[in-house]
């Protein structure tokens, strides 16, 4: 496992982590009520990106789950913190709550919503690899978006906030979201077509999936 690859980890890891604790705040984008987490979670999609075209399906998946963990810990140890009493002479407990605390609604969705999309943008790319025979770089990594953000926004959206708000309040929420995100993937092609170059030439491989087993449960 080469610093290279662990690197990547590091960062996809980082973005996931940042992007949920930032999310509590509401941001707006030409007249689009977006999280701020928008800044920064697409990032997550181009690394994802990087990881599957340069070292597989199967590496990607290690990194998704991994993900997935330091998640899982983080909320833990935020839910944690706000169940410890607090000091008598601090003040920032309401605000601890307000802004770290989340309903097990929109935890359980963003978890099902991250394992969604980044294993159908994963899947989509290593597939999209073999079918162009390794070209057209900017339209697997665009496609893989498309799909896997579709999903992400889609399911996250669905399921922490249906019944709550109406059904066409959500499709505007929804299609914002994946907007913003697939735009954000195609700006940032440039640096991927830059990252994944660098890191074939300097790990030597260039991995296609053609025998891998895409069951995402399988480490």
């Amino acid at each position: 496992m080469s610093w290279r690859f662990v690197s990547c980890a590091a960062l996809f890891v980082t973005c996931l982590l940042t992007a949920n604790t930032i999310a509590a705040k509401l941001i707006v984008v030409g007249g689009v009520v977006l999280t701020a987490g928008i800044v920064i979670f697409p990032i997550s999609y181009v690394v994802g990106d990087v990881l599957t075209e340069v070292w597989g399906y199967g590496a990607a998946r290690r990194v998704i789950w991994l993900g997935f963990a330091c998640n899982a810990v983080m909320v833990a140890a935020i839910w944690l913190g706000g169940e410890l009493p607090p000091a008598p002479f601090w003040k920032g407990d309401a605000a601890y709550a307000e802004i770290l605390g989340h309903t097990p609604r929109i935890v359980a969705a963003s978890f099902v919503a991250y394992l969604v999309g980044e294993f159908a943008n994963s899947f989509v790319l290593a597939k999209l690899k073999i079918a162009t025979r390794g070209r057209w770089l900017w339209l697997r990594t665009i496609g893989s978006t498309v799909v896997g953000q579709a999903l992400d926004s889609g399911v996250f959206v669905t399921l922490a906030f249906a019944g709550t708000v109406p059904p066409g309040v959500l499709a505007r929420i929804v299609g914002g979201q994946w907007v913003f995100k697939v735009l954000y993937e195609a700006a940032a092609t440039p640096l991927t077509y830059a990252a994944v170059a660098w890191l074939k030439a300097s790990e030597g491989v260039d991995a296609y999936d053609h025998d891998t087993d895409f069951n995402p449960v399988r480490l």
